[in-house]
């Protein structure tokens, strides 16, 4: 049996809207699907102290959280019943209020999907080697707490 490469989840700069609503009505046509759960994470213009944020600058170590994604990707297959599950996390300068992070999972019932999607972002931001840099509007910066 092959080892299956695992898929590049990184996207340079924001995360689309238009990319995301193709990736919605592209499910259309798979008729077994009866529930999607979707998670946008977008960049918060958060104050600390005097200071708010403008931006987040991304950088992974990428072919290790790709290594990483992939097992937690089967981990999560094996777990439920999913017909797919898509992750796309932002690399780059990415203003407040763009979005960083989309999960998208889908089944053939909303509870497996929606506890799927769940589990893939809490896990991600736990385990995969991606860094994020909080510029502020002063040019300072801070490095970001995943929580």
């Amino acid at each position: 049996m092959q080892e299956k490469k695992p898929k590049n989840i990184f996207v340079q700069g924001a995360i689309a809207a238009s990319f995301i609503a193709d990736s919605i009505q592209k499910h259309k046509s798979q008729t077994g699907i009866g529930g999607h759960s979707i998670f946008l994470g977008q960049v918060r213009a958060d104050i600390m102290g005097e200071k708010k944020v403008a931006s987040i600058e991304y950088t992974a170590y990428e072919e290790m959280a790709l290594e990483i994604m992939h097992i937690i990707r089967e981990a999560i297959f094996a777990k439920y019943p999913l017909t797919c599950l898509h992750v796309h996390h932002s690399l780059g300068n990415i203003a407040a209020g763009e979005i960083c992070l989309f999960v998208f999972a889908s089944s053939a019932h909303r509870k497996a999907a929606m506890d799927a999607c769940g589990e893939t972002v809490e896990r991600l931001k736990a385990e995969l080697p991606i860094w994020g840099k909080e510029l502020f509007e002063d040019e300072t910066y801070k490095w970001k707490e995943n929580i």
